[in-house]
Formats: C-alpha cells, structure tokens, sequence
C-alpha cells in the first residue's frame, strides 16, 4: 500500500495527465466495432487565459467525454482554438502603439507576420492551462480556425453559397463600430439601457407657414435627411404627400413621401428619413428611390457632406446642432428618453448604423431547415426553454452582414480586374482576369467575420470538403455544450451551416450551461474585481476540487454561485475519498482479496451493495440525461454518508474480531465497493481516482480511466437486507441523538430498552448497535408499565425505545444545572415584563425594537415552563 497519509495532488496530477497523454489514452480511432460519440470544443480566444467560464465549460464536456469512453464509445473530444479576428488585431495594435507603430506602418504583410508571432507565442497558453484541468481531448487533432484544412473549407464554403445566390455584395445599413473601424453582425450588437432625450424639430413647408413636427434621438443624422414619411391614412397630412420640405441648416428641398411603415398613432405621425444612418430609413428609401446621404466618417466624426461640421465628432455635433435649432427657433420641445443603445460587444463603443457596401448571407433559405430540425426535436436543447431564444432569433433573422474591416482573418475570396472591372470568386488565388486576360489583379481587402469559420468547426475539423474517414465516423457529432450567451452568435450558424454544406445536423443535443457568478450573483468581472482565476485555485488545491465545485449540484442551463464554501466542501469531499481509500487499503494490505461471488456476505455487505447498485443506476441515467450536477450531489451523498459514515463503521466489528473467514469478506467487499465508487467518480475529479486506483489490490496495466463504468445489475438487490439494516441505523441514530440532547458524552454507556413485535433484525444487529451507539445490553419488552425507573424514550418504526435517564445524567449534578438555568431565565422573564410595563419605552422606542422585546418575553417564558416541567420529572 503506497498511499501517502495526505491527500497532496501538487505531487501527483502533472504526472498523471503526462502519463495519460503520453500513452495516447485520449487518442480517438475509428472503430467500426464501437458506436462513435463526438463533442467539439468551443474553440476559445487564442488572446484567451482559462477563466471559470471555460473552466465549467470543459469540466462539462471531460466529464461527459470520460463517461463514454467508459461505457465503451470510440469517443473524440476535438480540441482547437479560434482566431478571434477583432480580439486579436486589438491585441496586435496595442503591442505595435508600444512600439510608436501603426497597422499603416507596417502594412497588411507585416501586420500578419506580427499576429501569426504572437499567435505562435500566445495562442497556445489556452491550451496547457486546459491541460492542468484534466481535459481528455485528442490532441493530435488541435485545430485552429486559420489553420490549412479550416482555411480550405471556408473558401469552399463562400464559393459555393456564392455560386447559390446566397452570397452577395452590397449596399446596405449596417452596424458600424467607429472604434474597432469595422462592421458588426447583428448578433455582435449588445443592448444597453440609457438614458437620452427625443429632440422635437419642425421642419417648414415650402412657400407656406405650415410646419411638420418630427423627433429623433440622433440630431446630427439630420445633415443626411432626404426625406419625411407620414402614414398614407392620415388626414392630417393626406395634402401635403407631394409637396417638399426645407430641411433645416441645411436649406434644402426633401420631399413628404407616404409610407406604410409609419404609424399612425406614435409621436407626431411624421417620420424623418435617414436612409444611410437607420436599417428602417434605409427601406423606406428603396421603396421610394431616395437618394443616400452618409455624413459620418468611419472612425466616428462627421463628414463633408455635414458642411461646417466636418471633422467634428458626432456626439459633439449633436450638442452643436441642438443649439443652433434652438437659435433658429425650430426646436419644439426636448423629452427625456429611456432607450435600448447598441454597444460593440467588444469594445463596448456605441455603434453606429451606417450604409455601407458589405458582403452578406441570405438568411431566409438557411434559416427555415434550421427552424424545423429543432422544432421537430432532430436538435434537442438541454435545458427545452433555451430552444425558444434560438426560435426567436431564426424566425427574425435578417441578413448575415460577414465582412469586416480588419486584416486578421479569412481574406474574403473575392478579386477585381484592376481593367476591366471584373469580379471573380474563387477557392484558388487569381492572377489571371478571366474576362481580359489581365494579370492586374487585387483581392477583396477585407476578412470573413470570425463566426463565420466557426459555423463550419463540426465538420471543417474533421476534413471537409473532402469526405474523410474520420467525417465519416464521427459526423455529426454527439453533444455541443457551450453558455446560452451565445445561442446565437455560434449555435444557430453551426446548425444552418451543417444541414447547408453536410445535408445532415451538426450535433443531436445542445447542453447550455450558465455563468458562473460570485458568492452575491453578480457577474465576475475586472471593474468589480470579483473574478476568480482557476489556475489559481488548480495550484493551490488541486484540479479535482475546482472540477467538484463546479459540477456538484449545478442545474443545466442555470447560472451558479462560486463560494470559497463550495471550495472548501469539495476539498473536504476529496480527504474523504483519500482518507476512505486509504482505511481500505490498509486493512486490504497483504490480503487475498476474494470476488463477490466467493463472498459469505452479511446483512450489512449486502446492504452497501445493493445501495452501490442503486447509485450506479442513478449516476448513469443522470449523466444519459445530461444531469451531471444531479449525478455527483447524489454520488456525494452516497460516498459521504452511506459509505463513509455508515458502512465503514458497520466494517468494524468485523475487522477488529477474531472471525478471519469474516474478516477477509468484509475486506473483499471494502475493495470491491470503493473500486466502483472510483470508477463512479472518475469522470467528474479524474486524477484523485486514478491514483488511488493505481495502489488498488490485484491492479492491472490498464488504466483506471479505460475501465469499464459500473453497470446496473439487478442480481445484486438484496432488498431484505436493507430492510435489516435500515431499522439499526435508525436506533443508532436515535441514541445518538439523545445523548446530544442530554448532554451526555457519546461514550457513555446505556441500557437500551426495547419494545417490538419484530425482534430479529435487532438481535441480529446487536453488534452494530453496542459498537456504533455506545450501548451497553439491549432488553426486550412486551409492555411499556414493566419499566420502573424514569427514561428517554423515542418512536421509529416498528419499535419503541427506552434510555434510562439514570445512565445518562447524575441526577442531583442535573438537578442542580437546571435549577440554575431557571434562576437566570426567572431574571430574564422579570426584565423584559418590567420593560413592556413601562409606558415610556412603549411611546417612545421604535415599533421594530418593542416586537424584538415581546419576542423576548414569549422566548423566555416557554424556556421557563419547559425547564420547570424538566426540574419536576426528575424530582418525581
């Protein structure tokens, strides 16, 4: 037995996951004899470090992964790591500002040689941190969004939804961040609530004195106004639909044009036009062949068609214009608002809706076959309600706006004749113009939207195009688990995107997990300072505590609580398990350990057994049902309390006796049930199991994480045995209890009286009770008027039982105590009766602290009785 006497996992888990690792335990084959089971990473941020999002993230799907292996799957957990176009040209800019550089400087290739350098540098720090989690995936499959075989599916990807007419190129509003200098998808756009004001403004009629009232919270988009929409059903403007409008400051004609799209009954019924700064403008002027006005640059500030205002920010611009309508006198009124804005979910800058010529994703043909998988279940969502935030972003989807304005990333596969004007997609680099034959040739300098690459991961990772062995076998994966923050940023593409280019879905389930927030629910963040690093928390107490506390009772879908409470049970849980196995393996030292078959087993060996059974069937259909929260809480309570508290010490009279026979079975049985109690345990904290397993009797090379997981056997409930044991435990406790409630020591030796119609399973477990509740003999009785002397007694079932009070307390020390007890209560009672007697603290003292008294009162006074009824039994 090598077991340290401490658990000490600094000094063991490199070393495990090295020697996993090392002997290709992870590696994935194609089997045909086994049933394949599949989870792709979520690939984090190469700018990433592990945070307790990830870390709940890939505890979930390790432990699902372990799960399977064990059940016998060929399983892959592909691993990989995502380029993060925005995140990582930030970083690279800022590394270049240190150094006095722009990206102008250096241009496009010295750009990308800086980021490939710091992605070789950086990028990889993600992963070892993975490494020090436990996380079994197949590594000799790291894949990497820009890498050469993801790389070759994206292109082939855009060319053939290019060629499908469900890519196109544009102009069309779209959401502009002014600080990344980039578009954004509508999904990259969070909402934030602020406050604002709604600026009234009436533009004049020409040749008339008649106004139109309009309001905006933009003031500075007026500059590109080309036009005001009223509903054609108002009368309040049916004669004006035709005629023009002065637009103000900038004195010119803009015509009054009629359009459903204004509703009647909200504001004035008038509706400024803006077609290059709002989504709904925009449509308004196709329909009615406005002309399109952009006055903001793209960093943000105004530009030459604002006139005087050129080069001003917009916000500054906004205050300028107020004044000057002001001074004009055509500014009617100012409201507050309270409205949604949209930030840049990067840089949290407000974006801006600019027109802007883009490429797009025709969403509507994509979207439906997505929308029916799920809705007939092909697709499943863990938690189901989650499926409605994914129905409610597909059935609104509009056009997927995928390039963006950035140098890092997927070069969008689209070049132009510098001639002849051409345009050519194409999956290989052009150099020739296929329409004149120039060799003046210049790629689209934009790149694809990160997501974009991250859409194809299910099966641009396992080969695609090409129809790999391994696209074959593992396609379409078993289980994606991600947060529900991002349902439909990567979700929802990943599934139009595999029924697209696979014709079948990318995954048959999706787990949703939650956030993990602190100890008061609030999100972990750096303006807080509440975030905690996981690696910490792996250096300082081991990776199977972190994995503990973030699996052991976490509901799917809901977001947890992060305690140093839940890492202080779970570092308790993980000494019990070593001290357990330790006990085990102590007594199991040099002794032939005997299969259950060849085992003369007693009441309470069959009792574990059959309660082992019971969890092992638990445990599986928890993790079958995603539940893996649920699993471990009840594995807990089995280990802790079955096994530890109650089988252990039920193990002792037999290993302490004289019976060898009996104590090699008892011992047989301790080593059967904690080698599946690991076995049970290992998916959820890896590298305590394993190592307690390597100092198992009758080891095997074979690793504990390639052992089969416990299965349920019916042959092993023994259902009379638990109805045996279950009563002795019962009377343990209870006379355990009643020593606590007296005072006595748990030592204290006592007669225990018994009153029952069933004698037998407690003269079978006589041992148990005299051994476990400190009782002395056990008497029977068939009426309760034989006993003489004044007892404790309590009810279970089937029984009544009695404690003399005599082998429990000194009668004259106890009399004593409690006449004492009553002194000071008396002196309380006779306090607070004087203080709610007196009018002046009624009157004067706050309500809340005269109910706090009469409480007290109430308090004292029940103490009084049951002190005075306690003083009386004992003197009787």
């Amino acid at each position: 037995m090598d077991m340290a006497k401490t658990y000490n996992p600094s000094e063991f888990e490199t070393e495990i996951y090295n020697e996993w690792e090392t002997n290709g335990y992870f590696k994935a084959k194609v089997d045909p004899n086994k049933l394949p089971f599949t989870i792709v990473i979520p690939p984090p941020n190469i700018t990433g470090q592990l945070h307790m999002g990830h870390a709940l993230d890939e505890t979930l799907q390790d432990t699902l992964i372990r799960f399977k292996r064990m059940q016998g799957y060929s399983t892959l957990w592909l691993p990989g790591t995502d380029h993060a176009s925005i995140a990582t040209e930030v970083k690279i800019v800022e590394q270049m500002a240190k150094e006095g550089l722009t990206k102008k400087d250096v241009g496009r290739d010295g750009f990308l040689e800086r980021a490939w350098k710091w992605k070789e540098k950086y990028g990889g720090r993600i992963i070892e941190q993975l490494k020090t989690l436990g996380s079994s995936c197949d590594w000799s499959r790291l894949a990497f969004t820009m890498d050469e075989k993801c790389s070759k599916a994206v292109k082939e990807v855009f060319v053939n939804l290019y060629e499908k007419g469900l890519i196109y190129r544009g102009d069309r509003i779209i959401n502009w961040c002014p600080d990344c200098k980039t578009a954004l998808s509508d999904a990259e756009v969070e909402y934030v609530e602020e406050d604002s004001s709604l600026w009234y403004i009436k533009y004049q009629v020409k040749d008339s004195d008649r106004y139109i009232t309009v309001a905006t919270s933009r003031p500075e988009t007026m500059l590109g106004d080309t036009a005001v929409a009223v509903n054609p059903k108002d009368p309040r403007y049916t004669d004006l639909v035709g005629k023009t409008l002065i637009l103000p400051i900038v004195n010119k004609e803009i015509p009054i044009v009629s359009d459903d799209y204004v509703e009647l009954e909200f504001g004035t019924g008038a509706v400024k036009i803006t077609p290059a700064h709002d989504p709904n403008d925009f449509e308004v002027g196709l329909r009615h062949n406005l002309e399109v006005v952009r006055v903001l640059n793209d960093d943000g500030t105004m530009n030459e068609l604002a006139g005087k205002y050129n080069g001003m920010p917009a916000l500054e611009c906004r205050a300028k214009i107020v004044e000057e309508l002001k001074e004009l006198g055509v500014l009617e009124k100012i409201e507050p608002l309270h409205h949604n804005v949209g930030h840049c979910y990067r840089c949290n800058h407000t974006v801006e809706p600019i027109v802007s010529k883009q490429w797009f994703v025709k969403m509507e043909p994509l979207a439906k076959p997505a929308i029916d998988v799920v809705r007939k279940k092909s697709v499943k969502f863990t938690p189901d309600r989650f499926s409605k935030i994914y129905f409610n972003w597909m059935e609104n989807i509009k056009d997927w706006c995928i390039s963006r304005q950035l140098w890092w990333g997927h070069r969008i596969p689209a070049y132009y004749c510098q001639d002849c004007g051409e345009m050519m997609i194409s999956k290989e680099d052009v150099t020739v113009c296929t329409k004149c034959g120039s060799h003046n040739i210049k790629q689209d300098e934009d790149v694809l939207d990160t997501w974009f690459s991250s859409a194809l991961w299910p099966f641009s990772t396992l080969g695609y195009p090409e129809m790999t062995e391994d696209l074959k076998y593992f396609y379409p994966t078993d289980v994606l688990v991600t947060g529900y923050d991002i349902i439909f940023f990567w979700v929802a593409r990943m599934i139009f995107s595999g029924l697209e280019h696979m014709k079948r879905i990318p995954f048959k389930d999706v787990l949703i997990h939650g956030l993990v927030r602190d100890a008061q629910g609030r999100k972990m963040s750096k303006s807080l300072g509440n975030g905690i690093d996981p690696t910490e928390i792996i250096s300082k107490y081991g990776a199977d505590t972190l994995r503990f506390s973030l699996i052991n009772g976490v509901s799917a879908g809901s977001d947890m609580r992060f305690s140093d409470e839940k890492i202080e049970g779970a570092r308790n849980f993980m000494n019990k398990i070593w001290n357990a196995s330790r006990f085990v393996l102590m007594n199991a030292d040099g002794k032939e350990i005997k299969g259950l078959k060849d085992c003369k087993l007693n009441s309470a060996d069959k009792w574990i057994i059959t309660k082992l059974n019971k969890i092992v069937k638990d445990v599986t259909l928890n993790m079958e049902k995603f539940e893996m929260g649920v699993a471990l809480a009840n594995l807990y309570d089995f280990v802790w309390t079955d096994f530890c508290d109650w089988y252990i010490e039920l193990t002792k009279p037999v290993l302490y006796g004289e019976d060898e026979d009996k104590r090699i079975t008892t011992i047989s049985v301790l080593v059967y049930v904690i080698g599946e109690i690991l076995k049970l345990l290992h998916p959820f904290v890896p590298f305590i199991t394993e190592k307690i397993y390597k100092s198992m009797p009758n080891q095997t090379d074979t690793p504990l994480m390639l052992t089969e997981f416990p299965r349920y056997n019916s042959k092993l409930n023994y259902s009379s045995s638990v109805k045996e044991i279950e009563p002795i435990k019962e009377i343990i406790k209870c006379v355990r209890n009643v020593k606590v409630k007296v005072g006595a020591a748990p030592s204290k030796k006592v007669t225990l009286i018994v009153k029952t119609d069933n004698k037998k399973p407690i003269k079978n477990g006589a041992v148990y009770i005299e051994k476990l509740a400190g009782v002395e003999k056990i008497e029977f009785i068939d009426d309760n008027t034989v006993i003489q002397e004044k007892t404790v007694s309590q009810v279970i079932s089937g029984a009544e039982l009695f404690i003399p009070l005599g082998d429990l307390v000194d009668f004259e020390k106890e009399i004593e105590r409690l006449t004492k007890d009553l002194e000071n209560i008396e002196s309380e009672v006779k306090r607070a009766s004087s203080k709610l007697s007196n009018n002046g603290f009624l009157e004067k003292a706050p309500k809340a602290l005269v109910d706090q008294e009469r409480a007290k009162l109430d308090k004292y006074i029940d103490m009084r009785e049951k002190l005075k009824k306690q003083l009386a039994d004992l003197k009787g």
